[in-house]
C-alpha cells in the first residue's frame, strides 16, 4: 500500500465530495488580491464561484468596463491558481 501525503488525501476527497465548491468559494476570496493586483482587489465588493460562474461585483463604471475586456486573462489567472478548471464564464456585476 503506497503512503499519500495529506494534501494528496484533501484533495482526493475534496475532488468527490460535495464540500468542494464552498472550498473553492472560500479559497477565491483569500486569493483575489493575488490574482488580480491590489487596486482591482480594493474596489471589487463580492467575489462569488457558483457552477463554474465566477461572479464579479464592483461599483465603479470604468472598473466595470476593464473587467469586461479582461474576461479571458481572468478566467485563465483563476484556473490556474486553482490548478484545474474551476471557472468557465465570468459575470460582472
Amino acid at each position: 500500500m503506497a503512503t499519500l501525503h495529506i494534501s494528496e488525501v484533501i484533495r482526493q476527497f475534496l475532488a468527490k465530495s460535495r464540500l468542494r465548491d464552498g472550498v473553492q468559494a472560500a479559497r477565491i476570496e483569500e486569493i483575489w488580491e493575488n490574482i488580480m493586483g491590489k487596486t482591482i482587489a480594493q474596489y471589487t465588493t463580492r467575489i462569488q464561484i457558483i457552477h463554474h460562474k465566477l461572479f464579479i461585483e464592483t461599483h465603479v463604471g470604468p472598473l466595470k468596463q476593464e473587467l469586461m475586456y479582461q474576461k479571458p486573462q481572468i478566467i485563465s489567472r483563476v484556473n490556474e491558481a486553482f490548478g484545474e478548471e474551476v471557472v468557465k464564464e465570468v459575470i460582472i456585476q
